[in-house]
């Protein structure tokens, strides 16, 4: 099988962004984006879903995070989707459940081509750190829009809000880890009975 690997550099009058990644590491990572809690759910993503991650980004924060918060999302969504070529060979479904201390989150992906995104999380603070807590809404839309994944994102109960969300990255690395694996009986055919995705 090719290298499933992809680069994208994306430049905008809010940002600028590059982004590299291995559907095949390790999850190593070396991740910049100049606002530290968001930096800290890339990593988690990388490390759960053994995808190798670099982002280095800035952007207009001195406004506030919203446009690096979704352009990231949106220049990692398309990094995979160009890693995933045709999609042949990948189990492409994918789900996790994860807890967190009190926190418990379940997430369901279908790599489909068809994305859309359902958000059933809660918070209870409006920051987390100096990072809006519905910013993080905006990341997985844009994540899933750009990589092409039907993404359900469901947080069950918790309490402290930084367990919720981190929980939320780490079951999409969870499911994401599943969902882009080559099937050992399947590795060359398009998992559709459509024959493409």
């Amino acid at each position: 099988m090719a290298a499933r690997k992809a680069s994208i550099a994306r430049k905008t009058k809010e940002t600028e962004i590059a982004v590299s990644l291995d559907l095949d590491g390790t999850g190593t990572y070396r991740v910049s984006t100049g606002v530290g809690f968001l930096d800290h759910m890339l990593e988690q993503l990388s490390r759960h879903s053994l995808i190798d991650l670099e982002v280095q980004a800035k952007g207009d924060i001195h406004i506030d995070y919203h446009h690096l918060t979704e352009d990231t999302g949106i220049a990692i969504g398309q990094c995979v989707a160009r890693a995933l070529g045709d999609r042949a060979g990948i189990v492409r479904y994918g789900d996790a459940l994860i807890p967190m201390d009190e926190t418990l989150t379940r997430v369901a992906m279908d790599i489909s081509n068809r994305p859309y995104l359902i958000w059933k999380v809660n918070f209870t603070k409006p920051k987390l750190g100096e990072m809006d807590t519905e910013l993080f809404k905006e990341w997985f839309q844009a994540f899933a829009q750009n990589a092409g994944i039907t993404l359900h994102v469901e947080n069950l109960y918790g309490e402290n809000n930084h367990h919720i969300v981190e929980s939320c990255y780490k079951a999409l690395a969870r499911a994401l880890r599943t969902a882009i694996a080559v099937d050992p009986r399947s590795p060359h055919a398009v998992p559709s009975t459509k024959g493409t995705l």
